[in-house]
């Protein structure tokens, strides 16, 4: 047991002023009980030496803790929907620092392990029920090939948490390369001093760009690279019909991974204005708006840097606007490339953009399922739907197919780029409500489906079908 107690973790946050974080212990649970662990994950992070249900409890609980952890709570703050507010850890504790085999390093977090200093009126715990579900949509996303925290373990404390019904208890332990935020940013321009923003700005230069500490003006370097990797994201999101449903800018991660998996979801039938969220009652993170969003987070971060930038306060509002000006053109610029593949072209002319707009109108029109249209395109089967059948598809498929004749690896390229399935909707609440209930197996079937989403070697019988109605009445929820 002793080899046990050491993980090599380190947390170089609290070389940062103490108005980022506090020192906080998790709160004991009465009788937790191992539900999920990744032990793929845990080989990953060094810590297959956490090889029994005792060992995996305690410490993922927060029972126990490493010898070498200090955990802390992070600040932040963040516009949520728009307005700002003071927020931060409220339910979740970051154990550390790990590297990983390839020696990158990795934060620890316990989710849902008690309250802290920024719980507010909350009790610092979380349902099961929302933690499993972070757990299957960060694990199916990371096999989407979607930048993304992950998930290490859930576990059930044996305990009762009361929101609009009584839930178990469970506490989720997310691994990222950092939990640091555009709203951590607000947090340190509004609450701590000038000289402790810009030591913690230099911090996240360190220790996420760190190829950019020489560049003569490596403030407006970063805000640069961080909406580079923002547009890298939403394409991605686009790419697979993911909607992350509360892109508050507390929720959007400096290192460009996706993060905070609340009342998230995916599109089925296609339909750009799609929303989800219960509490997204006017559309402002729809799935068609991710992009917007991400613009207009990134102009809330370039507000915060603006006084290293330039002395000059007009000239340093000129050239973040100069940069974020570039968000236009490099999200068309990347969306287009993305569908290209989506569509096995990899040598596009300009009448191509005209081909992908003529599909995505059809599939609106027609109401066609956005994952299996593209599935079945690539895998040159017939999928019998109201788009398919129709006259207008197979005239727009009889340009495609003459257009992808001149290119070479058209399938290879599209099998990269459109899974064959997704986490669908129904299918996740089914899991969920089976694994609560003890039962995993629609759980594990489909993270194995997952495993597969790109194999277009095995023999697909069926596509995934979506039941009539179901998405009409579908909301998602925080879960917190």
């Amino acid at each position: 047991m002793e080899s046990n107690k050491k993980w090599n973790l380190k947390n170089t946050y609290l070389n940062l002023p103490d108005c980022f974080y506090q020192k906080i212990q998790p709160t004991p649970v009465p009788n937790p009980k191992i539900i999920y662990f990744n032990n793929i994950l845990a080989k990953k992070l060094n810590l297959e030496f956490l090889n029994n249900d005792t060992l995996i409890t305690n410490y993922f609980s927060g029972n126990k803790l490493p010898e070498d952890s200090i955990p802390i709570a992070q600040a932040y703050a963040g516009h949520q929907f728009g307005h700002f507010t003071m927020l931060g850890d409220g339910r979740a504790i970051l154990l550390g620092e790990k590297k990983d085999l390839n020696n990158k390093i990795y934060d620890i977090q316990l989710k849902g392990a008690g309250k802290t200093s920024y719980s507010r009126s909350g009790d610092g715990r979380a349902t099961l029920s929302s933690m499993l579900r972070e757990y299957i949509i960060s694990e199916s996303m990371h096999l989407l090939r979607v930048p993304t925290s992950r998930s290490l373990a859930v576990i059930d404390t044996g305990e009762k948490i009361y929101r609009e019904s009584v839930n178990n208890g469970g506490i989720l332990t997310r691994i990222a390369s950092s939990h640091i935020r555009v709203g951590t940013f607000e947090y340190g321009r509004h609450f701590c001093s000038i000289k402790d923003f810009q030591s913690f700005i230099n911090y996240v230069i360190n220790r996420h760009y760190p190829q950019i500490l020489n560049n003569k003006s490596p403030y407006l370097e970063l805000l640069k690279i961080t909406m580079e990797k923002q547009i890298d994201l939403i394409v991605d999101w686009i790419r697979v019909g993911f909607i992350h449903g509360v892109m508050n800018t507390d929720n959007m991660s400096i290192s460009g991974e996706t993060i905070d998996y609340g009342p998230c979801a995916f599109i089925n039938t296609y339909d750009p204005k799609t929303v989800f969220s219960s509490i997204d009652r006017h559309g402002r993170y729809a799935f068609g708006n991710q992009h917007k969003i991400a613009y207009w987070n990134l102009n809330i971060l370039a507000g915060t840097i603006l006084p290293f930038i330039s002395k000059d306060k007009d000239r340093a509002v000129q050239l973040v606007q100069d940069v974020l000006d570039q968000f236009p053109i490099i999200y068309s610029n990347k969306w287009c490339e993305m569908m290209y593949k989506k569509i096995g072209i990899t040598k596009p002319i300009e009448e191509d953009k005209f081909l992908i707009k003529n599909l995505l109108t059809l599939m609106e029109s027609y109401k066609a399922d956005y994952t299996n249209t593209f599935a079945a395109l690539t895998l040159d089967k017939s999928y019998i739907d109201s788009l398919s059948t129709s006259n207008d598809f197979n005239i727009w498929k009889k340009q495609w197919e003459k257009r992808i004749k001149n290119e070479k690896n058209s399938y290879q390229i599209m099998q990269s780029n459109n899974p064959i399935y997704i986490p669908r909707n129904h299918l996740v609440e089914s899991a969920l409500k089976n694994a609560i209930n003890g039962d995993k197996e629609e759980f594990d079937n489909l993270l194995n489906s997952m495993s597969q989403t790109y194999n277009y070697d095995i023999k697909h019988d069926e596509l995934q079908i979506t039941p009539e109605g179901f998405d009409e009445s579908y909301k998602t929820f925080c879960g917190t």
